[in-house]
């Protein structure tokens, strides 16, 4: 629970949940549009059901459209729900590394801060230091194994 309020509050910050609000719209109105035009789809529900098989790109093939301006609005949403696949994924991804990158900023820079002040620690510090060095040392040799 705790991960997914996290990811509604990158999706919120960064604004992409507006785009993923407008996608959903999007899909509501081309289905509506779909019921419309299609004249072997008979229910609004058959026509998000062919909306969920179009964006996922699973194509079950249960429903399928014939009309040009259907097939027209399939390739829209499919290019669409590609758009908006990649840039949340970049957005979510983003974040966490710079949410990465800060931790091991403010990690060095404590760090580095106790160095400084290096003769004024306890000896419980100094052996900390150290140990923190090593696993440091020893992170860095799996890396490059």
């Amino acid at each position: 629970m705790k991960k997914l309020r996290i990811l509604k509050q990158i999706l919120v910050r960064t604004h992409t949940s507006e785009l993923i609000v407008g996608f959903f719209i999007f899909i509501f109105i081309v289905g509506f549009v779909i019921t419309l035009a299609e004249p072997d789809i008979h229910t609004y529900r058959d026509a998000l059901w062919y909306c969920y098989a179009c964006v996922t790109t699973i194509g079950f093939g249960d429903v399928t459209v014939s009309t040009a301006v259907s097939k027209i609005l399939s390739v829209i949403l499919s290019i669409y729900a590609a758009f908006i696949i990649a840039i949340v994924t970049g957005v979510v991804v983003n974040f966490y590394n710079q949410i990465i990158k800060l931790r091991q900023e403010e990690t060095l820079a404590a760090f580095l801060d106790k160095l400084e002040h290096l003769p004024e620690l306890s000896k419980e510090e100094l052996v900390e230091m150290a140990e923190k060095a090593k696993r440091f040392e020893k992170s860095l040799k799996k890396k490059d194994s």
